[in-house]
Order: structure tokens, then sequence, then C-alpha cells
């Protein structure tokens, strides 16, 4: 799914929070989004997930313009906020079969859901009321449910604060690069430096609701590690301009 943005905005009572984006996004490519808080980072992605209209600009997503009642379009991306939300009643397997029915899915394959949560460290969890759940252990399971629909655009906010133990996050690393090497494009927002510099083939600044920079993987690595022109000191350049 190709997007494109050209002079999107978005306002809100208390004020702007994105303006003047002009960003295009395509297959095959994991983009990190990085800025302080407040930057507007969710705002963006809200915006790429249809979740929000603009105020200002368009968005088309493959060319149409609106995602609202397009049924079939909307299966094709899945925006993942950093604290997902559920039927607190419901268990792991409840909430893969709820998510699967939404994308249009047959039931989980029983083999392939088993495999994912073990993966995931969640098999034993598979019955147990997802209030029960930790934090982070409720984001594996909202993770899983992604994985198995497997959209076309990924869009996860804060993923890697996500509360996930290590082998969640590698596995969130491992299947976003296997996603974008199959053509899927995987957007994510980080307020870690490292890992935005290092996990992506492109790299958006949003500084104070505009889009700062564009950065590319060979940009990225031809850069220092620290000091004078490292990624650290040209952000810290731009908080100051």
């Amino acid at each position: 799914m190709d997007v494109t943005l050209r002079g999107v905005g978005k306002r809100f009572p208390t004020g702007e929070a994105l303006g003047g984006v002009d960003l295009e996004l395509g297959a095959g490519a994991v983009v990190a989004v990085i800025g302080l808080n407040g930057a507007g980072k969710t705002t963006l992605l809200r915006l790429l997930a249809g979740a929000l209209a603009p105020s200002a600009g368009t968005i088309a997503w493959d060319g149409r313009g609106d995602l609202r009642d397009d049924l079939a379009a909307q299966r094709r991306l899945c925006f993942l906020p950093d604290a997902p939300l559920f039927f607190e009643n419901h268990t792991p397997l409840d909430h893969l079969a709820l998510v699967l029915r939404a994308y249009g899915r047959p039931e989980p394959d029983p083999a392939a859901a088993a495999a994912l949560l073990r993966e995931l460290d969640l098999l034993e969890l598979h019955d147990r009321p997802l209030t029960t759940l930790s934090r982070g252990q409720r984001y594996k399971v909202a993770l899983a449910a992604l994985l198995l629909a497997a959209p076309e655009l990924w869009l996860l906010d804060e993923p890697f604060a996500s509360g996930m133990d290590p082998q969640g996050l590698l596995l969130l690393k491992q299947r976003a690069r296997a996603a974008a090497t199959a053509g899927s494009c995987v957007v994510y927002t980080t307020q870690i430096l490292e890992i935005a510099e290092r996990f992506c083939d492109r790299l958006l600044v949003i500084e104070r609701g505009r889009l700062a920079a564009v950065l590319g993987r060979a940009e990225l690595d031809g850069l220092p590690a620290e000091g004078p022109g490292s990624l650290g000191h040209r952000l810290a350049g731009l908080r100051g301009a």
C-alpha cells in the first residue's frame, strides 16, 4: 500500500499538532519516526491509519482519498497503539480470533497460532483473561494478532517502549524486517535514538509538528557514532533552532 501526504496538517482545540507534511511511503521499507514528546509522532500515525482526518492537505492510500468507507483498504493496514485496547474478559486466543474476523480472515490455524504464541512465550497463557497479564504480555498478544493478520502497512506507536521482554522485541524486529523484505511497509515511532538509527531504511525526524529531516540508510551509515555530525548532535541542533 502506497501512502502519499501533501501539505498535511492537524489542528486540535489545544493547537496545531502537525503542519505542512509532505511524505511518500511505499512498499518494502522499515521507516522510523523519531521526535521528542509532543512532536506529533502519534498524530502522524493516526493520520496514516485514517483514524484522524487532516485539518489541511490530503492523504491518499493507493491514490484513494478516504479510508472511512473502504473496508477492503482498511484491512490492508494495522495500527497498533502503545496501549492496545482489548475486551478485558477475552483470552489471548479470543483476541486473535476477533482480530482475524475483523480482517475477514478464517479462524487462526491452531498449529500456526500455537507456534507463534510459543515463540512469544504466551502459549501457557492462551486461556487466561487478558486482565491477568502484564503490560508487556498484553502487547505481545496484540503483536501476535498483527502478525497473523499480515497487513501491508504496519503502523506501530512506540513498540520498543511497550514493556515487551527481549524475546518479544527481537521477534518484532525479525518479523518487521521479514515483512518489509516481502513488500510491506513498516512505520514505527520511538524516542530511542539508538534503535531509530540502526533499525530502519528511512528515518523521519518530527520537530514541533514539522517534518524536519528525512534520512536514508546510506546517509545514516555515514554519520559518526557521536559528537559533531552525529544524529544525536543534529537532533540537538534542531531543538535549538
